[in-house]
């Protein structure tokens, strides 16, 4: 018969498992769709949905906003390694959050699935497939996909969460002072 911890291990791993089922649902969708954009769109010629809005298939050899692109390939290795080290510390502090968490845990799995689905990119393509287009009067937001949105969902759900965790440990401060 398994120990009380050894029970409690096995949950946890459950628990961190589940969370990592949802970064394959995102690296899933991601390929699914880099896949579509690359068979169904012209490179670099937009397709309008909206005015504001079109589906535009670029290949970003850079990190965000191209950053790095210029340059003659060393930083794919680099953003790949990044990523892997991104990945990896990620994976460590999603398996020690508590069970009861659950924004904090969303947020990381969907920048793992994120990371996870440009790596794959860079390591298959040399370069991340994007093809979501803003813009407004002229002004073009830096083309996009559904890993980069994963992760920039996931980011912000780890700033609103560090900011509520703030929050909870100053009103136990208080309490604490006031008995």
């Amino acid at each position: 018969m398994p120990e009380r911890g050894q029970v409690s291990r096995y949950a946890h791993a459950r628990y961190t498992l589940r969370w990592l089922l949802l970064s394959v649902l995102v690296i899933a969708l991601d390929l699914a769709l880099k896949a579509w954009a690359s068979a169904a769109l012209i490179y670099a010629r937009p397709l309008e949905v909206t005015p504001f809005f079109n589906l535009t298939l670029l290949h970003n050899t850079g990190a965000a906003f191209s950053f790095l692109a210029e340059h003659a390939g060393w930083q794919r290795w680099l953003f790949a390694l990044v990523a892997m080290v991104a990945v990896t510390a990620l994976t460590i502090w999603l398996a020690r959050l508590s069970r009861y968490e659950r924004l904090m845990p969303i947020s990381i799995a969907l920048i793992i699935g994120g990371a996870l689905g440009n790596l794959f990119d860079r390591l298959v393509h040399g370069y991340v497939i994007d093809y979501l287009s803003f813009h407004w009067q002229g002004w073009y937001y830096p083309a996009f996909n559904l890993a980069d949105a994963a992760i920039t969902v996931g980011a912000i759900g780890i700033i609103i969460e560090s900011f509520r965790a703030g929050r909870r440990e100053r009103a136990q401060t208080e309490q604490h002072h006031e008995r």
